[in-house]
């Protein structure tokens, strides 16, 4: 007898979960509020790297379908602005360094890959309902199914996670986000053999973060800003239109980050949808939700934890909840999907998701001294520029050398030695 598994919501998580528990033999329904075609022809949903342990869990479903034409990101830069340098006149990296990766990057356009994914799940045979999702809908398909997912990580379905306060310091966005998808960004000079992402620095203001992606009309570029609530990077709110977006993406970028600027003059969107802005306050909550019948549902990944995309952890940390949530639910065999389990099920993803979640929480606030020190090391020393960069694949190594000035004195040591 097969298992009968809902999934709600087809992103990252939600798909790539249903297509391996299909692949598995389950029997698995998975729910979206828009169809392929909506998905593809609509507005951009996100910016997303995707680094190596990620994409790992995509290849071992056999689902990297868009690796060969992605671009292949090897580096990740960061360039610190030099106090004072968004004054007129011109501006000065007080940082610059790029660090090489030990297992390449790569970006998919999430309109592209979630089409294409979902396009997948029901060739293969799984059953796809379109439908959004309402609570009363859960409680009635929470009795004909062993195991409901709830991979919606907006609207109604998130309210019936409880916010877990322990695990949650923000209680408001910390960030204000505006992104711009485009082509004819030009290459930095100083790295121009191979793609790097650059995670720009300006203190006291925001990030400024580029990253090379494939998107439905070919290889692109998404220019993201990250700005301080009610700084001056928080000004993209009120704008509808995206010609405009796009123009306030580079006035800004002339003034805070020109040494980014010099190579975006000749840019121009990808297609009509290619902007979006927004913000939200990071959150964890608790995986079980109660529906008013009194079942239960299992919360997955930015339903229940959810970070500021600063660290560009989200489709990464989505790729690992469904790799993890797969095991869970494969070493489970026969038994009853209860509460017990589910907690279970969570705390075993937690155990990568915590590094995640404190490693965001920390880069949202102003870095201390022993990590500006750091930072600041890793444009003299390649091991640290490298070190830095691979923790992005892997976050629970900033452990060993980051949130602790002593641990980050000793390392700098050793490189030096």
């Amino acid at each position: 007898m097969s298992r009968k598994i809902l999934v709600v919501g087809a992103g990252q998580s939600g798909l790539q979960l249903a297509l391996g528990l299909q692949s598995n033999g389950y029997e698995v329904t998975l729910m979206s509020n828009r169809t392929a075609d909506e998905i593809r022809s609509g507005r951009v949903m996100s910016t997303q790297c995707m680094f190596h342990t990620a994409l790992q869990h995509e290849r071992d479903l056999q689902l990297n379908f868009w690796e060969t034409q992605a671009p292949r990101i090897e580096g990740l830069g960061v360039s610190v602005a030099a106090p004072g340098s968004h004054d007129p006149g011109p501006t000065q990296r007080a940082i610059d360094w790029v660090g090489k990766l030990d297992g390449f990057a790569q970006s998919v356009d999430q309109r592209v890959k979630m089409a294409g994914w979902m396009e997948t799940f029901a060739q293969r045979g799984g059953q796809l309902v379109i439908h959004g999702a309402a609570v009363s809908d859960l409680d009635y398909f929470s009795r004909t199914y062993d195991l409901v997912l709830v991979s919606a990580g907006k609207g109604e379905l998130v309210s019936m996670f409880g916010r877990d306060a322990d695990r949650s310091p923000y209680s408001e966005p910390q960030r204000a986000l505006a992104v711009a998808y485009v082509h004819g960004l030009g290459v930095r000079p100083e790295h121009p053999d191979y793609d790097a992402v650059r995670c720009n620095l300006v203190p006291g203001v925001g990030e400024l973060f580029i990253m090379p992606t494939l998107t439905t009309s070919g290889r692109a570029d998404i220019l993201f800003w990250e700005g301080i609530p009610g700084g001056p990077l928080d000004a993209f709110r009120d704008i509808k239109n995206p010609s405009e977006h796009l123009a306030l993406t580079l006035e800004l970028m002339e003034k805070f980050t020109p040494w980014e600027y010099a190579r975006a003059t000749k840019v121009e969107l990808t297609d009509a949808n290619g902007t979006l802005a927004g913000r939200y306050a990071p959150t964890v909550r608790n995986p079980i939700g109660r529906l008013p019948s009194g079942g239960a549902v299992l919360g997955v990944a930015d339903v229940v934890v959810a970070n500021d995309p600063i660290t560009g952890q989200g489709s990464n940390s989505a790729s690992k909840c469904a790799a993890s949530y797969l095991s869970s639910i494969l070493d489970h065999g026969d038994k009853p999907f209860d509460e017990e389990w589910m907690q279970s099920a969570f705390d075993r993803y937690w155990d990568t998701a915590q590094h995640v979640t404190k490693w965001t929480n920390t880069m949202l606030q102003a870095p201390p001294e022993h990590v500006l020190n750091l930072i600041g090391a890793a444009g003299q020393l390649q091991p640290v520029a490298d070190r830095f960069a691979n923790g992005f694949n892997d976050p629970s190594d900033f452990e060993n050398f980051f949130y602790d000035p002593e641990k980050t004195g000793a390392y700098l040591a050793s490189v030096t030695a």
